[in-house]
């Protein structure tokens, strides 16, 4: 009974606070508005038309709406907090503080009807109509008035929509007509669609882009006409595009390649650049004017696409540039075309090139928590050498160092410390033995040696050293496409230090014998990624990365290692690893407006050990939960399957990982106010092992795999400050895959007002960036 009246005390201090809350954001705005005035609530365009199918009816008149100036105050769940801080806020007495800050950077001044211009609003919806070939739209405006607000009504009337009856192109004896002939079939005004004002604005610019690609640097959409005739036929319109007569000379003119002038050692600050006969070096069709001889010239040969007697070519020019810049060893590339004074019909081209720092230090501090599991923070001090063999080659030297603080397990003290150092060349082109490979985009390819030693103490534990040094290739296809092959990855993992506490709990758990094991990882990896996330507009967009990771394969061979025929074959004492591991990531983000969207990620994970390997080594082996994984666990505690680590009685927490993964996450995000954005999400997943362990029960994998399956959801706060987003997360598991069959969803045993399920089940997290 006492229950009950809790209960229903609670719902009704719940619906008092969001009658006030309505009460407050919604009534007490309109109080503060200039007297005789009124709030602009926003517009509506309906469209009046039988003919026009209802999907299209609708779609114009979003789009319709879209176009309704001013915009009125932003609203979340029908209130508009933004102008109710505006208002609290008062007018500030001076232009700092907190009331300052509120006003003017929170809250968002109300928009009032009497900015609201109805016929001007008219006279756009009306031209936009036509544009798309509604031609003699009527469009008439009105308002309502109601307790100081005001919405605008807008209706719109269109006549039948022209059809495009026939499109034709210049067919005059120039020989730019005959190349916006040839192009043609590629128009994008068809025969029988719509009149659309911006598919013709469309078309000009693409018959411009035709035409820069053989060779008229001077021409522009500007000089392109598109006739439009409307008086014959039904509701349709004939189109001749037709260059203008009063087009210059030069715009009709194909140019080609004379003179290619660079200049590496450019100043901004300086108008020209002084030089002696001794820095102009010839070297193919280049003049290199390097003033401090810092470069070696086949760098330009590899930079510039053009040639001496090429047609001037759009795609070579801007392909120039992204290479040049893409070198990493200029702050300033400029480039002009200059009418050649040797040559008729020719150009030349000059690269001025403002160089970066050669020698720099950067500094990058790096913090992460996870209230389930540590807190920590690593620095990274990095020197860099730009050009160190006149190249464009690029020289670093790290040193590194971090540290991890348990914050939770019986007791804490277990904390992990690590201090490293990683050497790296990398070089602006494929290094491939015996012959010349050159890239084919305006991205530089790259080559890169590393070599790595990370010394990591995991305090009254153990420690690891460990070495990796590699060797490949890093290039892109294009904005979308990249790849990473390195045709050598060894790594080296020895023990240190390990204390009689971790050796008396691998009695106990021999699972934990694995991860001080001497470890010997060789062999090829290869990443493949794509996304186009960059296309903004778009309302799909997609992020795919691909690796393989095969070790030991080739020398397994031809050793004929085989654990499990006890014939483990080692190098220098230590048995190899054998394995292919492979792993997808895809990630889908659907726009569901201007500041909120759905992404969603699953990632799919496999390695299976084989020939001299039993298991993968625990540095290549999966893991899930934490910051970037499912929120609702802390890092590597899931799994694998079923399992749950009760078997020791230690006070740290010891990592689980696995030889499959399987992980889902879905999360809704949406700007809040300012620089405040919003999520609501939930993760799922687990890992498994390939093999049986007598050690680790349910860890395998089964046909009841799903069963396993760990699931949490959560809300968080992102704060977006542009350079980085500062993210806050609070997650809840919704099934803990480790409790007995059938009892695994907890959803009944969530109580948030119960202190004890708090401290067990809510987990902050607090991170860099979005997870994904």
């Amino acid at each position: 009974m006492n229950k009950k009246r809790s209960h229903i005390k609670t719902e009704y201090i719940r619906y008092c606070i969001a009658l006030s809350l309505f009460f407050v954001f919604g009534c007490s705005n309109t109080k503060y508005l200039p007297e005789g005035d009124s709030l602009y609530t926003g517009g509506s365009v309906t469209v009046k038309d039988s003919i026009i199918k209802k999907q299209d009816r609708k779609e114009l008149e979003n789009a319709l709406e879209d176009l309704l100036r001013p915009k009125p105050n932003q609203q979340i769940l029908g209130l508009r907090p933004k102008l109710w801080i505006y208002n609290i806020a008062g007018e500030p007495k001076k232009q700092k503080g907190i009331r300052y800050w509120l006003r003017n950077k929170v809250g968002e001044p109300p928009v009032l009807f009497s900015k609201v211009d109805l016929d001007y609003n008219a006279s756009v919806l009306r031209n936009f109509a036509e544009n798309k070939g509604y031609f003699k739209t009527r469009v008439s405006a009105d308002s309502t008035a109601k307790n100081r607000r005001v919405t605008a009504e807008y209706t719109v009337v269109p006549k039948k929509q022209y059809i495009i009856k026939s499109v034709t192109f210049p067919d005059d004896s120039l020989p730019m007509s005959r190349i916006i002939g040839r192009s043609s079939r590629r128009s994008l005004l068809k025969v029988g669609k719509p009149y659309d004002l911006d598919i013709i604005k469309a078309e000009r610019e693409r018959i411009d882009a035709r035409l820069k690609e053989k060779g008229y640097y001077y021409f522009n959409p500007d000089y392109i006409l598109a006739q439009v005739d409307s008086s014959k036929g039904d509701h349709e319109v004939k189109i001749k595009v037709v260059i203008k007569a009063d087009a210059p000379p030069k715009a009709l003119t194909a140019y080609k390649i004379n003179k290619i002038i660079v200049y590496p050692n450019y100043s901004i600050s300086k108008d020209s650049v002084k030089y002696t006969k001794e820095d102009v070096v010839q070297y193919k069709d280049f003049t290199i004017i390097d003033t401090a001889n810092t470069f070696k010239p086949r760098v330009f040969d590899r930079a510039i696409y053009f040639k001496k007697g090429d047609f001037y070519n759009r795609k070579d020019h801007n392909l120039t540039l992204n290479r040049f810049v893409n070198l990493g060893t200029f702050s300033f590339v400029k480039n002009e075309f200059k009418v050649s004074d040797s040559l008729p019909k020719t150009l030349d081209s000059y690269y001025y090139l403002t160089l970066l720092p050669k020698k720099f230090i950067r500094v990058e501090v790096l913090g992460k928590t996870n209230s389930a599991s540590y807190t920590g923070t690593e620095i990274n001090v990095n020197w860099n050498n730009r050009n160190l063999f006149r190249g464009a080659e690029l020289l670093t030297v790290s040193v590194f160092g971090g540290a991890d603080f348990q914050l939770s397990g019986a007791n804490s003290g277990k904390n992990i410390y690590k201090l490293g150092t990683e050497t790296s060349l990398t070089w602006p082109r494929f290094i491939v033995p015996f012959f010349h490979v050159e890239g084919s985009s305006e991205y530089v390819p790259r080559t890169k040696a590393t070599v790595r030693y990370e010394f990591q103490n995991r305090t009254q534990l153990y420690a690891l050293n460990s070495f990796n040094t590699s060797f490949g290739y890093m290039w892109k296809e294009n904005i979308r496409k990249e790849h990473q092959l390195n045709l050598m990855d060894v790594t080296y993992v020895s023990p240190n230090h390990v204390t009689q506490e971790y050796l008396d709990d691998i009695k106990a758990d021999p699972a934990l014998g694995k991860i001080i094991e001497k470890q010997l990882i060789f062999g090829p990896t290869y990443t493949y990624t794509y996304t186009n996330t960059m296309q903004k507009r778009k309302k799909n967009t997609f992020y795919f990365s691909g690796e393989a990771d095969l070790a030991g394969n080739i020398t397994g061979l031809l050793t004929g290692a085989n654990v499990k025929d006890g014939n483990q074959k080692s190098i220098f004492d230590v048995p190899f690893s054998q394995y292919a591991k492979f792993r997808g990531d895809f990630r889908h983000y659907l726009k569901l407006g201007r500041e909120s969207q759905l992404a969603s990620r699953i990632i799919v994970g496999a390695g299976i050990p084989y020939g001299n390997s039993n298991v993968l080594p625990t540095s290549k082996q999966f893991v899930v939960g934490g910051t970037n994984s499912i929120r609702a666990f802390r890092a590597r505690s899931i799994g694998p399957g079923s399992y749950f680590n009760s078997v020791t009685d230690n006070d740290y927490l010891p990592d689980q990982s696995g030889d499959l993964k399987l992980e889902f996450s879905t999360e809704y995000r949406t700007k809040l106010f300012s620089i405040v954005k919003g999520a609501a999400f939930v993760d799922a997943g687990n890992i498994w092992l390939m093999n049986k362990d007598p050690n680790k029960p349910g860890a395998e994998i089964s046909k009841d795999f799903m069963k396993e399956i760990a699931v949490g959801a959560g809300v968080g706060l992102r704060f977006d400050v542009s350079f980085f987003i500062l993210r806050t997360d609070l997650a809840f598991p919704l099934r803990k895959p480790y409790l007995p069959d059938g009892e695994r969803w907890v959803i009944k045993d969530i109580d948030f007002g119960s202190g004890p399920w708090r401290k067990d089940n809510l987990i902050l997290n607090i991170a860099i960036g979005y997870p994904f």
